[in-house]
């Protein structure tokens, strides 16, 4: 049975609609004003709502505004005076799905409502599919490891505390931040992943605060920064310590008092957002190299959770690459492989310093590159030996030393980018170059990024 929810400060207008919706088998939820009618959602989780646009203590507008912040896929239906039509077509620009106005037109009501419910109904099944096709969804495995990181981030989520996740590259960081933010009261809100490494240096604090009109010459009008976006959600700070001494001074500050200000602006804006911050790199280090502000450190640090690398739950790869392999079929519409005992006792004992990601490229090329529906340790081997091919027939060859340094040069530059999921910086600090330098490399050896889309 579906529930409507009918907030309306007219008790002749409800009972008209409560009896007209109960003959066609609807539950009837009623609140007699705003604030009653915000608690009411929140208790019984309706369907539909309709919502009248003037009230005494909250109007329609605020009313719908904080519905659309507790859940984001809310139907809800404007019930509109003749005066207030104008208003109502407004509302629909702040997420009303649609408004009726006064006196009923009592089929124009039930259509509308019906309409409501098959809306609501295809965003559901959206998100179904959505997270049917998203491999990287959830946390696999049974292995002590990541049973123990799985009750840690069902403990995180249910605080508000700031949490820093530290781990090596690829052992799913971005994944555990969302992980929290689904299961926590602000899963119904923003979550905002900024990748500090990636973003230009002077740049970071226009993405982070915004910036008012004319502050940037190359962009016109105001700019909202990340934290406004994030409002009454989460802000994801990837690789943290690749912000500056001044950004992260001003990070510091906003932590502190809760209030933004963006850049050009002396014009102060509150903002209500959850920090997760993550870095692979390890933290006294980075304090001690100057690189992190130890206040800041301090700031982001109540809640700590270390992801386990993959090398340290191999009994986790057999599930893992089942779980790939489905995921990865299913989005590219291809029939489902197999992997033989042989082939998951092989993936089982390789080292994977690219971890959960390095696993998951693997699973996908085997997938899309191999002719047979049964993946055996045979065809991960002969992948492996296509991967160094180059080198092969250059040692075969009559090519020249420096022929054959340039090849290896690359082969060993691509796999790096590959482990570092083509972070430039942590590649560079991998390789002990200057990004410059890497920057250089990629243009002479035209290195391109598998995964960059155009």
């Amino acid at each position: 049975m579906d529930t409507v929810l009918i907030i309306e400060d007219d008790k002749a207008i409800v009972d008209v609609l409560k009896m007209i919706l109960e003959h066609d088998g609807f539950k009837i939820e009623k609140a007699f004003n705003g604030p009653a009618g915000i608690e009411k959602y929140r208790e019984v989780e309706p369907d539909i709502v309709l919502l009248d646009i003037k009230m005494p203590k909250m109007d329609g507008i605020e009313v719908l505004q904080e519905l659309k912040k507790i859940d984001s896929n809310s139907v809800v239906i404007m019930i509109s005076g003749h005066g207030n039509i104008e208003t109502a077509v407004q509302t629909t620009k702040l997420g009303a799905y649609d408004f009726i106005s006064k006196p009923f037109d009592v089929e124009r009501l039930k259509l509308t409502i019906q309409n409501g419910l098959n809306y609501k109904k295809l965003l559901l099944e959206n998100e179904s599919i959505k997270r049917k096709f998203d491999v990287d969804a959830e946390f696999l495995g049974n292995s002590p490891e990541m049973k123990r990181m799985v009750d840690q981030v069902i403990k995180i989520a249910s605080t508000s505390s700031r949490v820093l996740i530290t781990g090596e590259n690829g052992t799913g960081k971005e994944l555990a931040a969302k992980q929290i933010h689904r299961l926590s009261e602000r899963k119904n809100n923003a979550f905002i992943h900024v990748n500090c490494a990636i973003i230009p240096k002077d740049l970071l604090e226009v993405e982070l605060f915004g910036c008012v009109e004319g502050y940037l010459s190359f962009s016109p009008g105001n700019r909202i920064g990340k934290f406004e976006m994030a409002n009454f959600g989460t802000l994801f700070l990837d690789e943290i310590s690749d912000l500056n001494m001044d950004s992260q001074a001003k990070l510091l500050n906003v932590l502190s008092e809760n209030k933004i200000e963006p850049l050009g602006s002396n014009k102060e804006i509150p903002v209500d957002v959850r920090i997760i911050a993550s870095t692979n790199r390890n933290i006294n280090t980075l304090i001690a190299e100057g690189k992190l502000r130890e206040d800041l450190y301090h700031r982001l640090n109540v809640l700590t959770l270390n992801l386990p690398p993959l090398r340290s739950r191999k009994e986790d790869i057999p599930e893992l690459v089942c779980y790939f392999s489905r995921g990865i079929s299913l989005k590219n519409d291809m029939p489902l492989k197999t992997f033989t005992p042989r082939a998951m006792e092989y993936l089982s004992s390789l080292k994977w310093p690219g971890n959960v990601r390095e696993l998951k490229n693997t699973v996908e090329r085997l997938i899309i590159l191999s002719d047979s529906d049964i993946i055996d340790r045979k065809n991960i081997e002969a992948e492996e030996q296509s991967f160094n091919s180059e080198l092969d027939k250059l040692v075969n060859s009559d090519a020249t030393l420096r022929d054959f340094q340039d090849v290896s040069e690359k082969i060993f530059i691509e796999r790096k980018l590959a482990e570092n999921n083509w972070n430039i910086s942590r590649t560079a600090e991998a390789l002990d170059i200057q990004r410059s330098h890497l920057y250089t490399k990629i243009k002479q050896f035209n290195i391109e990024n598998p995964e960059k889309e155009g």
